[in-house]
């Protein structure tokens, strides 16, 4: 089973224990203007007001989104329904169903009262020390200095063969196999969406911690725990319309969430938060 099957598994038992909110509305970025590419996500935002997020720049899939959902297209729609194309579809459906599941992974902790714990690590917690070899899958430019300035290594692994070659403190390659060499890894959460997460973990074996992080990691981290995950960081919305309007508008968010941080020691488990339901 692979984690998208086993996340969507969770999804259906907690419908078996809640009754689950509808949907409210799908929220779409701009097209990305600026090189940061601050509309690389959409929000898809439940009647409870749990939001949950997906990557929408691989291929044209911020554009198929645009062109089959104009405003309040999906109200009321069932989130259970949605969330299961994250599975059984491909491109833009598949997006919003991953978006769907990561929301109703935030109306599961609303729930159940669980609120994930704080983090100001902007690296997931993989420490980099001198000598040793990192890897970054996904080039994330501002943590580029963050783990080099520790004289640590570090080896990025991308798709975009114009990022590729040796720069100032680091190395950009499309070799994914280079990740076979590295002692910890930090990951981009597109993983989860492009079905390249098995395969990233399996060139990773020798690595001792494997950090997942960004906006669309806001799923439960059972699934990515038991395939040897070791951190997982994403951020929730603490100002519904702040985050809405910059997100709309293709400006930065930050002010309006909170980051948070997860790993096997810190998360009570799917079955404890179902408990407290």
């Amino acid at each position: 089973m692979d984690f998208a099957d086993a996340y969507l598994d969770q999804i259906e038992a907690v419908a078996e224990w809640m009754r689950l909110p509808r949907v409210r509305a799908l929220h779409l970025p701009p097209q990305p203007r600026h090189k940061d590419n601050l509309g690389e996500f959409c929000a898809l935002e439940l009647d409870d007001g749990s939001i949950g997020l997906s990557y929408v720049l691989f291929d044209n899939t911020l554009a198929q989104l645009r062109a089959q959902h104009a405003d309040a297209a999906l109200a009321g729609a069932d989130a259970l329904t949605l969330a299961r194309q994250y599975t059984g579809a491909s491109g833009a459906a598949r997006t919003v169903g991953f978006a769907a599941a990561n929301a109703l992974s935030h109306s599961l902790w609303r729930r159940a009262g669980y609120v994930p714990p704080s983090s100001r690590d902007a690296i997931g917690g993989i420490d980099p020390q001198p000598g040793e070899h990192i890897g970054m899958i996904g080039l994330f430019p501002p943590l580029v200095q963050a783990v080099t300035r520790h004289g640590a290594q570090l080896t990025v692994v991308e798709l975009n063969p114009a990022l590729a070659g040796d720069h100032a403190g680091h190395r950009v390659t499309l070799d994914a196999t280079a990740l076979q060499a590295c002692d910890k890894v930090l990951s981009t959460s597109t993983l989860l969406l492009n079905d390249t997460l098995d395969r990233m973990l399996a060139l990773c074996r020798r690595a001792r911690r494997f950090a997942l992080i960004g906006p669309s990691a806001g799923c439960l981290p059972d699934a990515l725990f038991a395939r040897g995950v070791t951190h997982v960081g994403s951020s929730e919305v603490v100002d519904r319309p702040a985050f809405l309007d910059a997100l709309r508008a293709g400006e930065k968010r930050g002010a309006a969430t909170r980051k948070y941080g997860l790993d096997p020691a810190n998360y009570p488990g799917f079955a404890a938060l179902l408990a407290r339901l």
